[in-house]
């Protein structure tokens, strides 16, 4: 079961780099490479056309198609949405002497790729020889502005070395790009045409009338004449750019989108703003824009870094882990989601999962706070569509759906779409975790609240009583291990709904005390009746936890301890993925285990849980888990630097910075693995940072994994910002930014300052 790299980048501390073309690896590099900035993202495929394999993808937050699915059963979805392809605004076009460039076709040399991750930009070049032993470099740089968000650049730079002679260049806009699933384009035209500088196209999808408005601007180092080139889909310019030889000559493509999901702005009002905001590019300078992109990201590292001294691929790893998550979100547009595979795939169709909460917000948390509440807008925002999900299944308040884009249910798998339950968990727990380490009581008091009681109330209208136990709880679910279907009384979706319930009773009682007006209009939009409260109370009370008393171990769902075992180590490597070498059924029928179920809960409430506890439960269901899910490893690896487990736990960081960049799981070029890239953040900071942030104050217990000489990394809390650095003999911690917190390092109370603290690496904390 050992996951094998498919190493081919170079290993440098700020930079991922290509050397060399390889057809069979050109999707991988296309996820690799990928840009974004939250508003889109575009993956790194080829400027100029590439007729071998290849996925061109150009994607927008919240841009979506929908689709009719076959299902006619009550409760079970008829429809689903979707992230649909969108606009090729890096279209190009090149030819010489009548050769176009294709990489699939022409003969280049000394090809190599460049993702800068200082700077935010990515760079493409080689020497492209043509029919007749005439020699030109080319080379495609481009960015997606992270402070203009419509804003992307594409540079392209022609170095005849042994020639004069012409260029010709068709570049432009094109609403053709396939998607892939559909395997057509899902866009018509609604209008084009050239005013000014600008030359634009504006295009609606085919159903759910999305549309998008697309312009550009050209920029030349030589004066050039264009002609109008329109299609169906298409609008560009034609030119050619005169070479000399040894003289670079290049042009600059400024592109300038505005979308819209929401119907909101009509075509001739979105036509109107998409092209004034286009035109406004006509008056930037490249080298402005290059020099804020350098700026932005500056700012980033100084803040969210990770060091780590001794381990150069982890040091590139985590890095580009972070530099994605930054490009993937940071909170400009509240009520934007992450998707599993961020804007870089289409994989898991653009939806966004429980994971969100789970797994990404905790980053964050604690580096962009903005950003964490904008995670939660969402949340609110499609709190409705949450209610009227909870009445498709017969059920009262928010049921919030286990994949969506838009807040409706878009998994058409019943299995997972009706019994998955722990997405309003995992909101819940969302909401209380932002709360409590931000302290945005507004929040809560004005959003957080109706979602609360709106979750509450489908978590008490979803459960029974088991007429035996005389127990509250749920029947017929799916957890988080996906690997057990139609299972009752899951111990995960038990305890997180009792936590849920004391949450929101706690947040009520609060409410009443200290903001009476604000409770007034929350319990009013929300009809709350003092009933549901005590009815709330009783469930929490009696809420069925499986456990067993003598081993300590929780009984993942009712009969978990009976199903037949099987040894995870007796499947051979090459059955794996389950899921493609498996029947269906056959996954359900034992003890094996997806991913952390259990062990999840204890890592979220970590400090209501003992050291005893986690360490029998981690030795029971470590035995059984498969980690078919690339966000297993991460929660294995946290726990086992807790319980004393050090070589365990690097075993299961090994290739967490490195799941896309060295393609472990063999499917980096259906998009990358964003929610598993927040989750090597943790692997760091929770895991052998040792932070943990759910009990009363932000606590640390670091170790030092004996492979690395040192690491640093810094977190942002109750408004100071936190460098934390672990060496061989001495962990520090310094308010960097000044101001001063308290926080707890090796269980001691500490007073952090400017000034920084200084303590010994904790006995047996060093592998």
């Amino acid at each position: 079961m050992a996951k094998v790299a498919d190493k081919y980048l170079k290993v440098d501390p700020w930079a991922i780099i290509e050397e060399g073309f390889d057809p069979e690896r050109n999707r991988t590099s296309e996820s690799i490479f990928s840009l974004g900035n939250e508003y889109m993202g575009v993956r790194g495929y080829a400027d100029e056309g590439y007729s071998g394999d290849s996925l061109p993808g150009s994607y927008f937050n919240g841009l979506n198609e929908e689709m009719e699915v076959g299902n006619h059963y009550k409760g079970i979805i008829r429809s689903l949405r979707y992230m649909v392809n969108a606009v090729d605004w890096l279209y190009t076009r090149i030819a010489v002497d009548g050769e176009s460039l294709d990489l699939a076709r022409s003969n280049v040399k000394d090809y190599t790729r460049r993702l800068d991750l200082r700077t935010g930009t990515y760079k493409r070049e080689f020497i492209w020889h043509l029919a007749g032993g005439k020699k030109l470099k080319v080379s495609f740089t481009r960015l997606v502005s992270m402070t203009m968000s419509h804003l992307g650049l594409q540079q392209v730079t022609f170095e005849p070395l042994n020639f004069t002679g012409t260029v010709d260049i068709c570049t432009g806009l094109d609403f053709g790009m396939v998607h892939e699933e559909r395997g057509q384009s899902m866009w018509k035209r609604l209008r084009s045409g050239g005013e000014g500088a600008v030359t634009a196209i504006m295009a609606g999808t085919l159903t759910t009338r999305n549309k998008l408005f697309s312009g550009f601007v050209l920029k030349s180092s030589q004066p050039v004449n264009t002609e109008l080139v329109e299609r169906e889909r298409f609008i560009g310019r034609t030119f050619s750019l005169d070479l000399s030889q040894g003289e670079p000559a290049s042009f600059t493509k400024l592109a300038v989108h505005v979308a819209d999901s929401s119907a909101s702005r009509t075509e001739e009002g979105l036509w109107t703003e998409g092209m004034e905001l286009a035109a406004t590019a006509d008056r930037l300078e490249e080298h402005e824009v290059f020099a804020d992109q350098a700026s932005y990201w500056s700012s980033i590292w100084a803040t969210s870094d990770i060091t780590i001294e001794g381990d150069p691929e982890n040091q590139q790893g985590i890095r580009f882990c972070i530099f994605q998550l930054v490009q993937t979100y940071h909170g400009d547009h509240p009520g934007y989601n992450i998707g599993a595979k961020g804007l870089t795939g289409e994989a898991y169709r653009g939806l966004a999962f429980w994971d969100t909460e789970s797994y990404c917000l905790p980053f964050y948390l604690f580096n962009n706070p903005k950003a964490a509440r904008s995670l939660l807008e969402f949340r609110y925002k499609t709190l409705p569509e949450a209610v009227q999900r909870g009445k498709e299944v017969d059920c009262e308040g928010a049921f919030y759906p286990i994949a969506t884009i838009d807040g409706t249910e878009s998994c058409d798998l019943w299995q997972h779409s009706n019994l998955q339950l722990h997405v309003g968990t995992a909101v819940s727990y969302g909401i209380w975790h932002y709360v409590k380490n931000t302290g945005d009581r507004e929040f809560l008091y004005s959003k957080g609240a109706e979602m609360l009681i709106q979750i509450s109330r489908f978590y008490a209208s979803r459960g029974q009583w088991g007429q035996r136990s005389g127990k509250y709880g749920y029947f017929g679910v799916m957890g988080p291990d996906e690997f057990q279907l139609m299972v009752n009384n899951n111990c995960y979706i038990n305890l997180m709904a009792k936590k849920l319930f004391e949450f929101t009773l706690d947040t009520v009682a609060e409410m009443k005390q200290k903001v009476p007006d604000e409770y007034a209009a929350v319990a009013a939009a929300t009809a709350l009746r003092d009933e549901e409260l005590a009815d709330w109370d009783n469930k929490r009370e009696h809420m069925k936890i499986p456990l067993d008393t003598e081993s300590g171990v929780y009984e993942e769902h009712d009969g978990f301890f009976d199903m037949p075992h099987i040894d995870i180590h007796s499947i051979p490597v090459t059955e794996f993925p389950l899921y493609s070498n498996w029947s269906y059924d056959r996954l359900y029928r034992y003890d094996m285990i997806k991913q952390p179920d259990v062990l999840m809960f204890m890592f979220l409430y970590n400090g209501e849980f003992s050291r005893e506890a986690k360490l029998a439960n981690y030795e029971y269901y470590e035995s059984r888990c498969i980690h078919e899910s690339s966000l297993s490893p991460s929660i294995h690896s946290i726990l086992a630097c807790e319980i004393g487990k050090p070589e365990e736990a690097y075993q299961f960081f090994e290739f967490a910075t490195r799941l896309d960049l060295d393609n472990y799981n063999r499917n980096t070029r259906e998009g990358l693995h964003t929610t598993s890239i927040a989750a090597a953040w943790m692997n760091i900071v929770y895991g052998f940072g040792g932070m943990r942030s759910d009990g009363p104050c932000l606590s640390f217990r670091p170790t030092l994994p004996r492979q690395w000489t040192s690491y640093s990394f810094q977190v942002r809390y109750e408004g100071v910002l936190l460098g934390i650095t672990v060496n061989k003999d001495s962990v520090g911690f310094r308010a960097v930014d000044g101001g001063r917190t308290e926080v707890l390092i090796y269980d001691q109370p500490v007073i952090v300052d400017e000034a920084g603290t200084e303590l010994p690496l904790g006995e047996g904390m060093m592998a």
